[in-house]
């Protein structure tokens, strides 16, 4: 398996078992009524399921996000040689303001 996929699936390994902790910290503690409100349900596991899938998505996807962003990064990694200056917009100099026929008052 390539490294960089490992890094990505260990990170979003991590996210997915926050994910639980915080599902099975929400239903046991009953914040703001979920588990009596999800227990009353005909659809328990329906919206069990529903809850730990998107708090996966959640979780995995800003661990994952995090991970990455805190990459060590060098300077050097940019093969590119060329100035970095101000941007010159070609066809910027040839705009003018169209005229508009006003109404005398």
């Amino acid at each position: 398996m390539p490294k960089l996929i490992r890094f990505l699936a260990f990170y979003a390994a991590i996210g997915f078992a926050l994910a639980l902790t915080v599902v099975t910290l929400l239903l046991t503690l009953n914040v703001v009524g979920l588990r009596t409100l999800i227990m009353a349900s005909d659809l328990k596991w329906l919206a069990t399921v529903a809850l730990v899938f998107l708090m996966t998505i959640t979780f995995g996807s800003v661990v994952m996000g995090i991970a990455v962003m805190l990459l060590p990064y060098s300077d050097d990694d940019d093969d590119d040689d060329t100035p970095r200056g101000k941007r010159e917009y070609t066809g910027m100099s040839q705009l003018q303001p169209a005229s508009q026929p006003t109404k005398p008052s």
